[in-house]
């Protein structure tokens, strides 16, 4: 990461999201663009993107069932995390980790570990006991997931197709009890 200030942590409010979307999308498309496992397939646009944001996850947030974080450097958002809590009545002291992202030209450098902190201390505090995740198999966060904490439960083969090639990679479906 070139010489920036430290990144800052936060929840960004349902009203905060709109204003920033084309900073969440422009996020989005270069990590897919990088090769994140994400649920997209190049090509992917800055529409596609922000298409994403505004009809799937704006109105969970609004509605208060999903959180959304974000890491910023310099005032620029540069990766995110969400903790979708919107969970049926039988799972109640479950929350799930989505979209962890850290752009490009800032991995390496404790964002990831950062962004997943504040999920965990923020789904103690709504009671979740249980979190889960799922990752592409053999990328860089199912480690990282792992020095956290993360136990894998299994592996599902031919879950997803790769973001560039024309193939089906597996996916790790991953756990922590808080």
């Amino acid at each position: 990461m070139p010489e920036r200030s430290a990144a800052e942590i936060s929840i960004l409010p349902a009203g905060g999201v709109e204003p920033r979307l084309g900073e969440l999308a422009a996020l989005m498309r270069d990590c897919v663009h990088a090769g994140a496992s994400i649920n997209f397939v190049l090509p992917f646009s800055m529409a596609d993107s922000e298409g994403f944001w505004r009809t799937r996850i704006l109105p969970d947030v609004r509605a208060g069932t999903r959180v959304l974080f974000i890491a910023e450097v310099d005032g620029r958002i540069v990766g995110t995390v969400q903790l979708d809590h919107g969970t049926p009545p039988n799972q109640p002291h479950r929350a799930e980790v989505a979209k962890l992202m850290v752009h490009p030209d800032f991995r390496g450098h404790g964002l990831a570990r950062g962004l997943m902190g504040a999920l965990e201390a923020h789904a103690r505090r709504l009671g979740r006991t249980l979190i889960t995740l799922d990752t592409r198999t053999g990328d860089a966060a199912e480690p990282l997931y792992a020095s956290l904490g993360y136990e894998t439960a299994g592996i599902i083969p031919g879950f997803c197709r790769d973001t560039v090639e024309d193939r089906y990679d597996p996916t790790t479906v991953m756990y922590k009890h808080l």
